[in-house]
């Protein structure tokens, strides 16, 4: 896919969509919403015909240390197979234990142990998808003190081993940044610039909590000014990639996602007017 700006495709704007096709880069499906036949898949089947496709799955569970749960592996793999989409992409979290599903995005430690096992986990997709899969950098709230890798080091380690793609969320680093004390900047040092195959903004709601200004990944309001500037410093490092804005809750009219798009593209072109510039 070529380094351009999408938005995500919530049910809401679904019929708005579909009946003015609007001017964007791609659209972002969520897997677990289409993987029944029904009036919805029908009409992102329509929308294939006119823009590129993202599937980004919630459910996958890579963390999980029980293995992929091989239905809904299947369902996912025969809704890739159905729209070929120009890239699919899950977390890097869990949300499954003994068969029951949570619904959230669970954090795991950074530890080898927890490295092999996503690592099998990402294997066993990728086999049956037959094709790369772009891994995203979850929202963190907390860190474990046994973890012996930092995260960034841990999602350079897998793309190493398994092949798979990076997708960077740039809201994400800076929730987990704010949250845990770090330098968002000093987060994308060491990262495999080959392996980053896609970038995702949104917005972020601020929290009290015993004293404490906590971030949430919310993905309710436009992105921040302080994601915008990591963006352009990510841009800076690794060049122009397909990138996302997601919205999820509190949904604006779909003119203010587009705004957010164009915004998003601008950064993307003039750094590759940048980099034209030089060659």
């Amino acid at each position: 896919m070529d380094p351009v700006a999408g938005i995500g495709l919530r049910s809401p704007h679904l019929a708005e969509i579909a009946r003015d096709r609007p001017a964007t880069g791609f659209l972002e499906i969520h897997a677990e919403n289409y993987l029944a036949a029904s009036p919805a898949r029908q009409a992102a089947e329509r929308l294939r015909q006119d823009y590129e496709l993202s599937i980004h799955a919630v459910g996958l569970s890579l963390g999980s240390a029980d293995g992929l749960d091989e239905v809904h592996l299947d369902r996912v793999s025969a809704l890739i197979a159905r729209l070929q989409p120009a890239l699919v992409s899950d977390h890097l979290a869990w949300s499954v234990a003994g068969g029951r599903y949570f619904n959230d995005l669970l954090p795991l430690p950074y530890t080898e142990e927890a490295l092999q096992l996503v690592a099998r986990n990402v294997d066993r997709l990728q086999e049956r998808i037959g094709r790369r899969v772009l891994v995203e950098n979850p929202s963190c709230y907390l860190a474990f003190n046994h973890s012996t890798l930092t995260e960034p080091e841990f999602l350079s380690e897998l793309a190493r081993r398994t092949g798979c793609g990076l997708l960077l969320d740039a809201n994400n680093i800076v929730v987990t940044a704010h949250n845990l004390r770090l330098d968002p900047t000093s987060w994308l040092n060491g990262l495999p610039a080959a392996a980053i195959g896609e970038y995702h903004l949104a917005g972020h709601a601020t929290n009290e909590a015993d004293g404490e200004t906590i971030l949430i990944d919310d993905h309710g309001s436009r992105v921040s000014d302080s994601v915008w500037s990591l963006f352009q410093e990510i841009v800076r490092r690794y060049g122009p990639r397909p990138t996302l804005i997601e919205w999820d809750t509190d949904l604006p009219a779909i003119g203010v996602l587009l705004d957010e798009a164009r915004r998003a593209e601008e950064a993307l072109d003039a750094r590759a007017g940048t980099d034209a510039r030089a060659a």
